[in-house]
């Protein structure tokens, strides 16, 4: 429906409203000025201004995962304005978040005069997005951002880039409505035989397990999930990053697999006679694409939205190209009508509640380690007993944050944000900016080492400007703890670049005008946590932990690649 004439940035503003997007994030720049003022002029939409592009782009794919709506970032400086988003765009793109990015470009008129600020943007972008769009007129506008918008919730999700030239934005148009809700874009369930023929698998199956992924979060699938693993009594181990499919007190919840996870998981995986992956890749950084932690002689039933990830990875008995919900759904409906139960594999199931029984009394007692300087594990089991049972967490890559995601506990999803297959140091605190941003009402917790800290640590100020009460708890062991590892297990201990040298955080955020606890004992991490949270105010938890006790995660692809 065609509405007045205004201008090209305001139509864009008054389309970002009608899709539901409440909220943006960005740099100030000058190249969508008019976008600007009509974001100040039209309510609906809040602006959420960072020091950094890149971690606006954060803050945005975080918006994303936990709204389950489009995250959209400004990048509003053509040139380098856009090139310090890239980082942030490749990171949704691996995470399949829909980010939909609206980047400034030099105006038409200038164009491929070597002009100032101006790049390739589109070439740039088009590796690490679902689709690099090209606004070639202020009328297309609209039409092209609702493109976007769509296709970044399409199928498997992932972000689209807008290039809209400066003078674009300033043009007189006709605004313009959206076309079809995002609702409408989703894929259904297996078909009947698609069912029956996973039915006439479990009737067979001794062992079976579940795995589940993104494809489970994305679709707001975890009561399906529950419902699926209850009614059959099937244990479910999560995706490496997505510990928060089930929420992990659930009793039939293993924790994560693969080299990110625990040996439970592990040996659910590995010795599974069916393995039904549900919104799985069954991607490298679960499984390495190694049978050490994927059945090799079981069968595989592989469920994901994208029929190109079917049996990409490992063979599979059954593919089917559906949403992991809906999905999950049908699968409990017809186990129900035909009488299908857990007696089958009872005994499986029963070893796997011992074991985790187990593990979970293993992890107690690193909750008691008495060690000085602190040692990482009793700084995680604190965190695990101080966490607020609504409370989104926020991981960055790196040794102990890899450890943290299988011993924290987790909510049901969206209850952590990880960064995926990108392994990007330096996502968490912007994230959980983003995703406080997304849930005011509940507590927003990043978990960081201190080299990933230090490369975000003027967010500080955004948090502190926009009132997001995030607290970030920052293990500081004064390296770069993988890589530090790395030297001393299989380069005889020769460092170099290694070592940080880093102030003291808490202060710094003081300075900020947040608060700051400084911990270097045991029992203190818990409680500056609880006391941090209590306050509602943006806070910083830096933790001193023993600088020695690095622990090489990657031991076994670090050896295949030096062969």
């Amino acid at each position: 429906m065609a509405r007045p004439a205004i201008n090209a940035g305001t139509a864009a503003v008054d389309l970002l409203r009608e899709a539901g997007v409440t909220r943006v994030f960005g740099l100030l720049g000058g190249s969508m000025l008019e976008l600007y003022d009509a974001l100040r002029a039209r309510p609906g939409i809040d602006y959420v201004g960072a020091r950094h592009e890149c971690a606006a782009g954060h803050m945005a794919d975080a918006w994303a995962r936990v709204t389950g709506r489009p995250g959209v970032v400004l990048g509003a400086q053509a040139g380098p304005g856009v090139s310090n988003l890239v980082t942030a765009i490749a990171e949704a793109r691996l995470a399949y978040s829909p980010l939909v990015v609206i980047a400034g470009a030099i105006t038409r008129e200038h164009q491929g005069r070597d002009t100032f600020q101006e790049i390739d943007q589109g070439a740039l972008l088009a590796p690490i997005c679902k689709r690099s769009i090209a606004v070639p007129t202020p009328e297309r506008l609209p039409e092209l951002l609702d493109d976007a918008l769509r296709l970044a919730m399409a199928g498997r999700r992932g972000p689209v880039a807008l290039q809209v030239p400066r003078d674009v934005f300033a043009a007189e148009i006709e605004g313009r409505s959206m076309r079809q809700p995002f609702e409408n874009l989703q894929a259904g369930g297996p078909s009947r035989s698609q069912t029956r023929a996973l039915l006439d698998m479990l009737e067979t199956a001794k062992r079976p397990v579940i795995v589940a992924g993104g494809g489970v979060k994305w679709a707001r699938a975890g009561a399906a999930l529950s419902r699926l693993a209850e009614s059959l009594d099937i244990p479910v181990v999560a995706a490496t990053g997505h510990a928060d499919v089930l929420g992990t007190r659930h009793p039939l919840y293993a924790g994560q697999a693969g080299p990110r996870g625990n040996r439970v998981a592990s040996r659910l995986t590995r010795e599974a006679d069916l393995l039904l992956a549900l919104g799985t890749r069954l991607g490298f950084n679960s499984t390495f694409h190694s049978h050490d932690y994927v059945t090799a002689t079981g069968r595989i039933v592989q469920v994901d939205i994208e029929a190109a990830a079917l049996g990409r990875y490992f063979p599979v008995a059954l593919g089917i190209a559906a949403d992991a919900g809906a999905a999950a759904e049908a699968l409990t409906d017809a186990a129900r009508a035909r009488g299908l139960d857990g007696a089958p594999w009872r005994d499986w199931a029963d070893a796997f509640r011992a074991e985790r029984e187990g593990l979970a009394a293993e992890r107690a007692a690193e909750g008691r380690l008495e060690s000085s300087p602190l040692h990482p594990l009793r700084v995680l089991a604190e965190l695990r007993d101080a966490l607020p049972e609504r409370a989104i967490v926020t991981l960055d890559t790196g040794a102990m944050c890899l450890q943290a995601a299988d011993r924290l506990h987790h909510g049901p999803a969206p209850s952590l944000l990880a960064p995926l297959d990108f392994g990007l140091v330096g996502f968490a605190y912007a994230a959980a900016l983003g995703a406080c941003s997304a849930a005011p009402e509940r507590p927003v917790v990043a978990v960081m080492g201190d080299g990933g800290f230090g490369m975000t640590l003027i967010e500080l100020a955004t948090a502190v400007q926009h009132d997001l009460p995030v607290v970030a708890v920052v293990l500081d062991n004064g390296a770069w703890g993988a890589e530090k590892a790395y030297q001393r297990d299989f380069f005889g201990a020769r460092y170099l670049g290694a070592d940080l040298e880093n102030p003291p955080f808490a202060e710094v955020s003081r300075l900020f005008g947040a608060e700051g606890f400084a911990v270097d004992g045991p029992g203190e991490t818990g409680e500056a946590l609880r006391d941090a949270l209590a306050r509602r105010r943006p806070g910083v938890v830096h933790v001193k932990v023993d600088r020695d006790a690095m622990q090489s995660l990657r031991k076994d692809l670090f050896r295949s690649t030096r062969r």
